[in-house]
């Protein structure tokens, strides 16, 4: 019992560590840093470019990992890289092409130790309850980094304090997470003509592009609509944290009750019904609305995951798991890109735009009827 204990919260505090990673360092300091000293278009080439070859390196490091049983080996040395090297930005902050080139590494680092992360799920029995555990946690994360953390710290000492915050939070899981044994010779080529995977990958896809669109968005979308002031906003935003605490540990009973495969296709009517009443609802209801969000993330979060390991082999889980953490990258450049086109559209109508994203979880539900029904 004890022991099942510190796993579970092994497993739960790197989410919390990352989560809080992401969103002092990945969201906030250093776009904010690197952009007064390089043009904002270099940056997001850059950027953009390191995603493709992390996803190059995951699929091969993947397929090694699930073929030699070396998932948290890859997960640990990825784990303390992407430490260290964010410490070296923090070192090298007065020379920005070498900041920008170390971030960069960072960035691909940081995607191979959570695609061996999300691999790591195979060691639990109560997979749902364990990823929505991670989600929960995730929240919590996020919510210490934004309303304690990125007030108090400061450029070059936010890389330092960081990096330790990961470290620490990671280091249970590389101390008491068990390396998962499934494994079996895998082929890159065959999962790339698995057509079944590749269209439920696709319907992730079309949920994490409203998912990444509402985090990036909700506060202008408040200001634009109701014309909050920023501490009513923050109070909304903390609503939602509540939410996906609550949610994560929610979907995940349920998924270790009723199985992904059928929480998921809930998800889509989900969203459908959150976009539809998102532009109608009234002010004096929207903290309602804040929690619905992040009870809708939580869902995406910790169902998505375990549906990759119900549907397909699990003795390829980290390979298949780097197509998920590609699409969770496409999706926040593509969810922008379609926001920003149906505001030209409307001529910035954001109630009209938002109900409009509503294409997405539709089209996601029908790739993944025709999955079910193949």
């Amino acid at each position: 019992m004890r022991k099942n204990l510190v796993k579970n919260l092994s497993f739960a505090l790197f989410d919390s560590g990352e989560t809080i990673l992401g969103a002092l360092i990945f969201s906030t300091f250093f776009p904010l840093y690197i952009t007064q000293h390089i043009d904002t278009k270099i940056y997001s080439f850059v950027y953009g470019i390191s995603f493709i070859f992390s996803f190059i390196f995951a699929l091969f490091l993947g397929k090694i990992a699930d073929e030699k049983r070396l998932r948290k080996p890859f997960y640990i040395l990825f784990i303390l890289l992407t430490g260290f090297l964010c410490i070296s930005i923090g070192i090298f902050e007065q020379f920005p092409i070498i900041a920008l080139f170390l971030f960069s590494l960072m960035a691909i680092s940081h995607q191979q130790a959570f695609v061996f992360y999300n691999s790591m799920l195979l060691d639990f029995e109560k997979k749902g309850f364990i990823s929505g555990l991670g989600v929960a946690f995730g929240y919590i994360g996020s919510a210490i980094a934004l309303i304690f953390l990125a007030r108090v710290l400061h450029i070059p000492d936010v890389f330092y304090i960081t990096a330790l915050i990961f470290l620490i939070l990671s280091f249970p899981s590389m101390v008491f997470l068990e390396n998962p044994q499934p494994s079996k010779k895998v082929s890159i080529k065959e999962v790339f003509k698995d057509r079944r995977f590749l269209l439920v990958i696709l319907s992730i896809l079309s949920l994490t592009e409203v998912a990444n669109t509402l985090l990036a968005m909700m506060s202008i979308y408040l200001k634009k609509v109701y014309g909050f002031e920023d501490v009513y906003i923050y109070k909304i935003i903390g609503f939602s944290a509540i939410g996906g605490i609550l949610g994560g540990i929610v979907w995940g009973k349920l998924v270790d009750i009723f199985s992904a495969k059928k929480l998921f296709t809930f998800g889509f009517f989900l969203w459908i019904g959150f976009l539809i009443f998102l532009p109608l609802a009234p002010a004096k209801i929207i903290l309602t609305v804040g929690f619905l969000a992040g009870f809708s993330l939580a869902h995406l979060w910790t169902v998505s995951r375990v549906v990759i390991l119900e549907e397909f082999p699990q003795e390829e889980a980290s390979l298949r798991f780097s197509f998920l953490s590609l699409s969770e990258r496409i999706a926040s450049t593509t969810g922008l890109l379609t926001w920003t086109a149906l505001l030209f559209f409307t001529g910035d109508n954001f109630r009209l735009s938002a109900l409009l994203m509503v294409i997405f979880p539709v089209l996601g539900l029908a790739l993944y009827w025709k999955v079910k029904s193949n």
